[in-house]
């Protein structure tokens, strides 16, 4: 099977097990949901952590691989998990263009400074696992504010 072919049908899963984050994201309460924890990275609110993840999404399959120079979206213009979603719509756009164009070469890079050439599939592991390491933050703050998680595995 080819990247693209895998890299799709991965793709669908993740989509899945977003959904249900985002299903369970819509019973916090918004003070919640925008609550920043100093205990977790990346400005410690479920809300900063969707954001972060979608700009990780956008630099690496946006404006990396596809070379679209998007701009980032900003934490505070994301009030509610309704517009955290939206961005996600992007993402998958880009997502879609990205595994359509059935990427192959090798791919250069520039970040902090430092210059590299990946893979299209090391990009795609690399922003799709980087979800799912916020995603269990986003479950761990819902949890210390006191809601029960969803299992939002790929397999549940």
């Amino acid at each position: 099977m080819e990247f693209s072919q895998y890299a799709k049908s991965q793709y669908d899963w993740i989509l899945s097990s977003r959904q249900v984050l985002f299903d369970y994201c819509k019973t916090i309460r918004e003070e919640d949901f925008v609550n920043e924890n100093t205990d977790f990275g990346q400005g410690g609110s479920m809300r900063n952590l969707l954001v972060h993840t979608a700009n990780a999404y956008v630099f690496w399959i946006g404006n990396v691989a596809l070379g679209k120079g998007l701009e980032f979206s900003k934490n505070e213009s994301v009030k509610n998990i309704s517009a955290a979603i939206n961005i996600f719509v992007t993402v998958d756009q880009l997502m879609t263009e990205f595994l359509e164009s059935n990427p192959s070469n090798p791919i250069a890079y520039e970040i902090r400074g430092g210059k590299g050439i990946t893979t299209p599939a090391t990009i795609f592991a690399h922003v799709t696992t980087h979800e799912f390491h916020h995603k269990g933050q986003i479950l761990s703050i819902s949890r210390h504010l006191g809601y029960v998680p969803v299992d939002t595995d790929i397999i549940r």
